[in-house]
Order: C-alpha cells, then structure tokens, then sequence
C-alpha cells in the first residue's frame, strides 16, 4: 500500500468510525469502510523506475506507471513490479582452463537493465538469477576459447566479445547489457614466476639488442673520426691536448708521459724531424781526403 492510498483508507475508515460513533444507521459505517479499502485497493503507485505488470483475470491487461494508477479490486492484480535502473551483477570462474590449458582465477561485473518489463514478467520466471548464470556460463565459454596472453594484455577486447555474447541470450528476456568489465585475472603463483622470469629474459634481450647497435654506431663515428684526424694531424694534436687538460682538470694530477708518446702527440715536430732526416740522405757524400806527402 502507497502513501496516498493508505491516506485514503484512513480517512474512510476514520469516516466510518465517527458516523458509527454518532449512532448514524449501520449502513453507513460499512459503506465507508468499503469504500476505504476499495480505493486503498485500487490507488496503485510506481517509482519514476518502477513498472507494474498488471493481470486481468490471469491475462496480461498491460504495463503501467511510473505514477498513480487504479486498479478493479479482485479482478485486476499486479504480477511483478520491475526495476528499470541498472544493476550489477559480478560472475567467478574459478580454475578455468584458457586455450593454452592454464587454470585461471577470473572475476567480473556485468551492468545490465530491463529495458522490456512486459518481456521480463512474461518470458523468464526469474530473470535476475538467469542474468547472472548466463553471465558466468559466457565467462568460462570466452576463457576457454582464449589464450592466457590474450586474456592478460587485450582485456578490453574481452570485455566487448563477453557483452556482446551475454547481451545476445538476454535480449529475448527484455534485459539489456550495458557494459561487462573483468575486473581481475589471477594465475598460479608458479606461473607468475616462470612469467616473470620469462619477461626479465626478453628485456635483457632487448638491452642486449640496443647495446650492440650503439657499440656499432660507436666504431663508426670512431672510423669517421680516424679518417678526418688522418687528413689533419692538427686536430689530432688538438684532441690529444684536450684529453690530457679533461683528465687532469679534475683533483689537478700530474700524468707522466714517455718521450716518445710526447712525439707522437706532436705531429708537426715529428713532421721537420722527417724532413730533416729526409734532406740529409739527399746530400752527396763528401769527396774522401787525400793525405798530402811531404817534399823532399
């Protein structure tokens, strides 16, 4: 009984009570008590989310609300109130085998509404729990049908297929599927290990990958940089200088070096030293002496 009806039967009866009180003929107490459980009957009201399936001497007479609406007392009878506002609905599936016959842990939600509550009354005695049996029945069919990286890396895409697959059995029911979200993908501890292990290898791998490719790019610029020192000994010089002032510059350290380290980082004394030693094999031999021999 709603608010306004039992208003309504309370006055009536409050009515009947007082013209009882006031000794007015016994008809009409009864009348007004009649009256008030008549209409206390019949005044039904439905939430703006509610509907009423209403029966008409078993037949469905139709779907009413949100809102007031009257009933014929003992002719008509609502059969099912129906909630049209979203509901949740979370599913397990506990050591279910994946495609590659991993046992996995999977929960999920499922949000769905009556969008049909004739449908809903008539179709399927208990929709709610068939929502939820349906829910977990699609769950396990979609791991089983799935590999377990599939199942860890495209979750999004899991969540699609399993709406599209519940939405499908629950549309002749009235029911709608708005969304299905997996909310967690538990696997064995030792899986977990081989999986990290096996992750840890491939990053390894990948560093492996990208420290070779640097090495190579390195000796090239080390063979590019040879060839421009070799067209000019003065840069050569020049770098050797800046190598010597980057390693001392520090704690101020003083570096012996051997003579002829020095010599070679001086390219252009060695240089005159080889012209030199050059010009001098040039020069002719001079003519041998000759004893002069004293006269006589």
């Amino acid at each position: 009984m709603n608010p306004i009806s039992a208003v309504i039967f309370l006055v009536f009866l409050g009515g009947a009570g007082l013209s009882y009180a006031a000794q007015m003929p016994l008809a009409a107490p009864i009348l007004l008590a009649v009256i008030g459980i008549f209409l206390g009957y019949s005044i039904k009201m439905a939430q703006q989310w509610e509907r009423a399936v209403v029966l008409r001497l078993g037949k469905l007479y139709g779907v009413k609300g949100p809102g007031l609406f009257i009933l014929v007392p003992i002719i008509d009878q609502v059969a099912m109130w129906i909630d049209q506002r979203i509901r949740t609905t979370e599913v397990n599936a506990e050591q279910a085998l994946t495609k590659d016959t991993v046992p996995v842990n999977v929960d999920a939600i499922v949000f769905w509404m009556v969008h049909d509550a004739e449908r809903a009354a008539l179709e399927i005695a208990d929709y709610s729990s068939a929502v939820q049996r349906v829910a977990q029945t699609s769950l396990r069919e979609m791991i089983g049908s799935s590999v377990l990286s599939e199942l860890l890396s495209e979750r999004k895409e899991a969540d699609a297929t399993l709406k599209d697959v519940i939405g499908s059995k629950t549309a002749d029911w009235g029911v709608t599927v708005n969304s299905v979200e997996i909310r967690d993908v538990a696997i064995p501890a030792n899986l977990q290990d081989a999986m990290s292990r096996q992750a840890q290898a491939e990053r390894e791998k990948q560093a492996r990958v990208i420290l070779g490719s640097a090495e190579e790019e390195v000796a090239q610029k080390f063979v590019n940089a040879a060839k421009l020192y070799a067209q000019s000994p003065e840069a050569l010089q020049l770098r050797a200088m800046n190598i010597i002032y980057e390693t001392t510059k520090e704690r101020g350290a003083t570096i012996l070096m051997p003579t002829s380290m020095v010599d070679a980082m001086n390219p252009g004394a060695a240089a005159f030293a080889f012209n030199m030693a050059k010009n001098d094999a040039a020069k002719p031999a001079p003519a041998p002496s000759v004893p002069s021999v004293p006269k006589s």
